[in-house]
C-alpha cells in the first residue's frame, strides 16, 4: 500500500512538472514571435508591434486566435492521412526534448522528500535529444511529401539533407565534450559546471571546448532552419516551403515547433557550455536563502541565459544574408566535420597529456 501512494506521489508530481514545462515552453515561444518582431524593429529602426495591448504585448494571442479561427483546408490530391500527421510529429518532437533537461537543483523538504526539476534523469540523456532530433525531420518531410506540392516536396528535402549533414558534424563536436565530462547524462555535465571557477579555471565548458561550442551552434542555426540557413523556407525560391498548403492550427503546429525548438535548443546550449542553472557565487547564495528560493534563482538563472542565446540567434537572422544551398552543403561537410574532427582529436590528445603529466 505505501508503494502504491509514492507511485502515485510520483506520478502527480511529475505529471505538474511535465505540465509546467509544456506551459512554459509554449509561453516563451509564444512570445518569441513578439521578441523577434521587436529585435528586427530595433535593428531596422522601426517600432516593431504597438497596437495590440501595451507594447504590443497582446499580438501572440492576437496571432493565436488568427490561426484558430481560419479555414481548416486540406488539398484534395494531398495524402490526408499523412497530411495531418507531419505538423503533428513536429509539435510531438519538438516537446519531447525538454524532458531530460536539469532545469534547477533538486529540492529537499523538510520531511526529505526530494523534489527534482528533471523529469527524466536518464544517463544517456545526450542519446535521447539526438534521437527525437532526428525523428524531428519526419516531421517536415511526412508534410512536405503528403503535400503533393513540388514546392513542399523540394523544400521538404532540403530540410532533410540539410538536418543529416548538420547533424553529423554537431554529434562530432559534442564527443569532445563528452570525452571531457565522461558522462551522457545532462545532470553529470551540469553538476560538473558547478559554481563558476575552480582549480584556477574556469567551470564553465565553454571556456574548456570554444571550437567545439561553435560548431555546435553553428549546426543549431541548420538544425532550427534559422536564417543564414533558413533554405527550406526561403521564399524567393519555394514560397513558403513544407508548409506551403497548410492553414488554420496545422500550419500554427508548425510554426510553433520551430520556435519551441529554438527555445529548447537556447536551454540546452545554456546547459552543455554555460553551466546550466549554475552561476557565480551560488554557494553563498545557497547558504543564506530557503533551499526552495534557491532552486527558483537556479531556474531564473537557466531562463535568463536561455533568453540571451535566443536574442542571439534573432540578432543574427537581421544581421547575415541567407546562404546558397550549395554554400551550405560546402560549410557542413568540407568545414564544420573536419574542423570538429581536428577539435576531438586535440581534445583527446590533451587529456591524454593530463593523465600522464
Amino acid at each position: 500500500m505505501l508503494l502504491l501512494q509514492i507511485d502515485t506521489a510520483l506520478i502527480i508530481e511529475k505529471g505538474l512538472l511535465i505540465t509546467a514545462i509544456l506551459l512554459g515552453s509554449l509561453g516563451i515561444a509564444m512570445y518569441a514571435t513578439w521578441g523577434e518582431r521587436k529585435v528586427a524593429a530595433i535593428m531596422q529602426d522601426r517600432i516593431g508591434p504597438n497596437r495590440a495591448g501595451p507594447f504590443g504585448l497582446l499580438q501572440p494571442l492576437a496571432d493565436g486566435l488568427k490561426l484558430f479561427f481560419k479555414e481548416e483546408i486540406i488539398p484534395d490530391r494531398s495524402t490526408r492521412l499523412i497530411f495531418i500527421l507531419g505538423p503533428s510529429l513536429a509539435m510531438l518532437t519538438a516537446t519531447m526534448t525538454s524532458a531530460v533537461i536539469p532545469w534547477a537543483p533538486d529540492y529537499t523538504t523538510d520531511s526529505g522528500h526530494v523534489f527534482s526539476f528533471q523529469v527524466a534523469d536518464i544517463n544517456i540523456g545526450i542519446l535521447f535529444i539526438f534521437g527525437v532530433v532526428s525523428l524531428g525531420v519526419y516531421g517536415v518531410m511526412l508534410g512536405g511529401w503528403a503535400s503533393n506540392n513540388k514546392f513542399s516536396l523540394l523544400s521538404s528535402i532540403r530540410a532533410a539533407s540539410q538536418a543529416i549533414s548538420y547533424e553529423l558534424a554537431m554529434g562530432i563536436s559534442l564527443i569532445a565534450l563528452l570525452m571531457m565530462t565522461e558522462s551522457l547524462s545532462l545532470r553529470d555535465i551540469v553538476q560538473q559546471q558547478h559554481g563558476f571557477w575552480a582549480d584556477n579555471y574556469f567551470t564553465w565548458n565553454f571556456f574548456k571546448q570554444p571550437l567545439g561550442f561553435i560548431i555546435f551552434l553553428t549546426c543549431a542555426f541548420a538544425e532550427l532552419n534559422r536564417a543564414p540557413f533558413d533554405l527550406p523556407e526561403c521564399e524567393s525560391e519555394l514560397n513558403m516551403g513544407y508548409h506551403q498548403e497548410y492553414s488554420s492550427m496545422k500550419l500554427g503546429f508548425y510554426l510553433f515547433a520551430e520556435y519551441v525548438n529554438l527555445f529548447i535548443s537556447s536551454v540546452l546550449v545554456s546547459t552543455l557550455y554555460f553551466g546550466g542553472y549554475n552561476f557565480p557565487f551560488m554557494d553563498q547564495v545557497a547558504a543564506n536563502v530557503h533551499p526552495m528560493l534557491y532552486s527558483i534563482i537556479c531556474l531564473m538563472v537557466l531562463m535568463t541565459k536561455a533568453v540571451m542565446v535566443i536574442l542571439f540567434i534573432m540578432a543574427v537572422r537581421w544581421t547575415l544574408p541567407r546562404f546558397r544551398y550549395d554554400q551550405l552543403m560546402k560549410l557542413g561537410w568540407k568545414s564544420l566535420i573536419p574542423l570538429a574532427l581536428v577539435n576531438m582529436l586535440i581534445t583527446g590528445g590533451v587529456i591524454l597529456w593530463a593523465i600522464n603529466k
